[in-house]
């Protein structure tokens, strides 16, 4: 007789749990099996990667000031390091340097330029009362 026969009824094993719930915990399974262990580092370069040079990036921060009297000032830094710091400039070139690069940039600058214009027209024109008050009464004293 061969022993890989059976003679009895051939039952199939009934599931104990649900179809849906068996496939929850398939799912809970994978997910902690994720997070247990971490991708494993492959060797050599990864796939898809190309051995061609990537551009570097050079980082250079060019701040622009002004004070209410017209007088401006430029500083450039590169990274964390100071290149220029206080260097003297005027608005003609602020404003032309701003043009250059966009008009976006223009315009607020303009608008930045152009009040600080009509205030120095306006303390030029209280200087020059002024000065025409002092002409008078110096001519007064004289004569």
């Amino acid at each position: 007789m061969d022993d890989t026969q059976s003679t009895g009824p051939v039952t199939e094993p009934t599931p104990t749990a649900p179809a849906a719930d068996s496939a929850a915990v398939d799912s809970a399974a994978v997910d902690s099996a994720a997070v247990e262990s971490p991708p494993k580092r492959g060797r050599g370069r990864p796939k898809g990667s190309s051995t061609a040079r990537t551009t570097r990036t050079v980082e250079l921060t060019l701040t622009v000031s002004g004070t209410a009297d017209g007088e401006w000032q430029a500083e450039l830094k590169q990274g964390t390091s100071w290149i220029q710091r206080g260097l003297p400039v005027t608005a003609a070139s602020v404003l032309r340097a701003a043009q250059e690069l966009h008009e976006q940039l223009a315009e607020p600058i303009d608008a930045v330029i152009g009040a600080a214009r009509e205030q120095r027209a306006a303390k030029v024109a209280a200087l020059e009362a002024e000065l025409e008050q002092a002409k008078k009464a110096l001519a007064e004293m004289e004569g």
